[in-house]
């Protein structure tokens, strides 16, 4: 596995949560990009769940250009490359297929791919790749598979996503396999729907705070 990328684990290892986070207006987005910066949490992915998603990317990356924006919820080859485009440092998928792998490499974007079982996990490391997300993480098994998995993949780091709160984010955390976890708590609805950007930041101190 010493092919693998190493800007994802560089990626992973900035902050202990990645906020997934699902944009309905770009300039909103451009406040919780500010929000979860200036909380401690530096790495961010946008769901390309809306419409506005690759325009909200863009004035992420251009109204806070430290932090490293990516996108969520990849699932083309042509998404691969539009998130490219518009200045998206790393792309997330919520599973995998070859034409994907093909496209980040085609891309040279740093890609996070999601397994939920170990024949997908075994069809990554044929790809060349060492660090994947596991979702949907509860409901895949949670922290029993994962601390299953450390045995036959003990080289392979994990971020898993999907079903984490504010207050199982540190079960997973403890895990060897993991290096952080992803959540969309800090950017619910009710908070965006209120414009609650201090709550937002208020939530990113805490969960930079979380430690393995």
């Amino acid at each position: 596995m010493s092919g693998a990328d190493p800007r994802v684990r560089a990626v992973l290892k900035l902050a202990p949560v990645i906020p997934v986070f699902t944009p309905e207006s770009v300039e909103d987005a451009v406040q919780v990009a500010r929000a979860l910066f200036n909380g401690g949490l530096p790495v961010i992915e946008v769901t390309l769940r809306t419409p506005v998603a690759m325009d909200a990317i863009a004035a992420m990356v251009e109204a806070v250009p430290d932090a490293v924006v990516g996108a969520g919820t990849v699932l083309t080859a042509a998404q691969m490359e539009q998130v490219k485009q518009a200045g998206g440092r790393f792309a997330v998928s919520p599973g995998v297929t070859a034409r994907l792998y093909a496209a980040a490499r085609d891309t040279d974007l740093p890609f996070l791919p999601g397994v939920a079982t170990s024949s997908e996990l075994m069809a990554g490391l044929e790809h060349g790749l060492d660090t994947f997300k596991f979702f949907p993480a509860v409901q895949a098994g949670g922290t029993a598979m994962l601390s299953a998995w450390n045995g036959p993949f003990g080289d392979v780091r994990f971020c898993p996503t999907g079903g984490i709160s504010a207050q199982t984010a540190r079960d997973f955390l403890h895990l060897p396999n993991v290096l952080c976890v992803g959540g969309s708590w800090l950017t619910t609805r009710a908070l965006l729907q209120a414009r609650d950007w201090a709550g937002i930041e208020q939530l990113a101190r805490a969960s930079a705070a979380l430690v393995g």
